[in-house]
Formats: C-alpha cells, sequence, structure tokens
C-alpha cells in the first residue's frame, strides 16, 4: 500500500470542490471515492496519520473527509498536523464512531463538522457543500454532544474521561459495538477484523476497565452516554 496516493485531474467539468479521503480502510475509500467522484474532485487519498498530512499538506484541498482513528494516531492528529504545518483546509470527520468524546475530541481539534458512515450520498455531498463553504455540519444526535461540551465557560468544559483514555483507539471501536450488542462476527464484518482479534480486544477492554459482562460494558457506556 502507498503512503499517500494523488489523484488525477479529473478535467475542466468536474465539480471544483477539491476532497481528500483519509481512511485507514481501503475497501471504504475505494467506495467513497466511487460514489463522489462524479460530484467533486477527488484531490487524493490517505490510510494513517502520516500519509494523510503529506498528502493534504501537497494538494491542499477544500475539504478532507477524515476517520477519527488512524494507524499512528487518529483524526485529531491529522487536523493538528495540518495546522502545524499551516495548511489551510476545513475537515468533515467521516467515522463509524458516534461517542461523544470522538466528536468533541476531533471539534476541539478544529473539524468544522462531523457525519457517521451510515449517511447517504447526497447528504455527504450537502456536507461537504457546506463545510466547505464554511458551515459547521453535525448529525443531529452529535450536534447534541457539541451543544452539551461547549455551552458552559466559553467552551473549555473537559471531554476527557481517565477510564475511556485507557482504551486504545480499536479498543474504543470494539467497546462501543459490544456495548450495543453486536455479535463478535458482526463486529468483525463492521470493523474488517478477525473475529479472534475482536475476542482478544473485548477481552482487553472488559479487564481494563474492570467489568465482567457485556452487561455491565452496556451500563458502563450508556453512563458515559457513548451509545
Amino acid at each position: 500500500m502507498t503512503e499517500a496516493i494523488p489523484m488525477a485531474d479529473p478535467g475542466p467539468d468536474r465539480a471544483t470542490t477539491r476532497v481528500v479521503v483519509v481512511d485507514d480502510h481501503a475497501l471504504f475509500r475505494a467506495g467513497v471515492v466511487a460514489e463522489l467522484r462524479d460530484a467533486v474532485e477527488i484531490v487524493g487519498e490517505a490510510h494513517d496519520v502520516a500519509s494523510a498530512v503529506s498528502v493534504i499538506e501537497a494538494q491542499r484541498p477544500d475539504v478532507v473527509l477524515l476517520d477519527v482513528h488512524l494507524p499512528g494516531g487518529g483524526g485529531r492528529d491529522v487536523v493538528t498536523g495540518c495546522a502545524a504545518r499551516s495548511v489551510d483546509t476545513r475537515f468533515l470527520a467521516l467515522s463509524v464512531s458516534d461517542a461523544a468524546e470522538d466528536v468533541v475530541g476531533l471539534v476541539r481539534a478544529g473539524a468544522r463538522g462531523y457525519v457517521t458512515k451510515s449517511i447517504d450520498r447526497d447528504a455527504l455531498l450537502d456536507a461537504i457543500e457546506r463545510v466547505r463553504d464554511g458551515d459547521a455540519v453535525f448529525s443531529p444526535r452529535l450536534a447534541g454532544f457539541v451543544l452539551d461540551a461547549f455551552r458552559m465557560d466559553g467552551g473549555e468544559a473537559s471531554a476527557t474521561d481517565p477510564d475511556l483514555d485507557q482504551l486504545t483507539a480499536r479498543e474504543r471501536e470494539v467497546m462501543q459495538h459490544l456495548a450495543r450488542g453486536y455479535a463478535y462476527k458482526e463486529i468483525a464484518r463492521e470493523l474488517f477484523i478477525s473475529v479472534k482479534t475482536v475476542e482478544t480486544h473485548a477481552s482487553s477492554v472488559l479487564h481494563k476497565l474492570q467489568l465482567s459482562s457485556r452487561h455491565e460494558l452496556t451500563r458502563w457506556a450508556n453512563d458515559r452516554r457513548l451509545l
């Protein structure tokens, strides 16, 4: 796999919005590109933090479609890495995660919007255009997380959780699916990993959080508004 994949110039008849797609799942990236490339100009792809910052700096897109959890860090590292290099672009998170700490964390880093991967093509194109034009775009439920976090002290309310911080990015994804009642096979299919890997992550999650069952995990996640 290449580190970053600049895309060819699509020609003068293509819409002017220039987009980079950042996601560690190649099949998902390919699907997004196939769905959008007749409506926007896809100027690059990346699969991890380092390659994302590199291709964004090189291509200077209007909008970056950005996954939250990536090899080498996460979406926040991409946003802050680009800011450190004075790259003027706008970020729209496109993630399977709808956890409050992911939404708020990425917005605090500088993202203009956050939508989940269940979004349909037309809604995603609308979100891209609105973010390009400077609007803040969130799925309705996710907007509530942002309002809750920023309603006091000028946006300085903390979004950190010491227990949650123990988990790796992948463990958080597995944890959320487990807490929502997904079977191991369903989680494996959703996250493009093996059932054995899901089992390993599930065991690690319960151990780190000092929980003994999926029922306790669901209650733990619900108390933190992670569902």
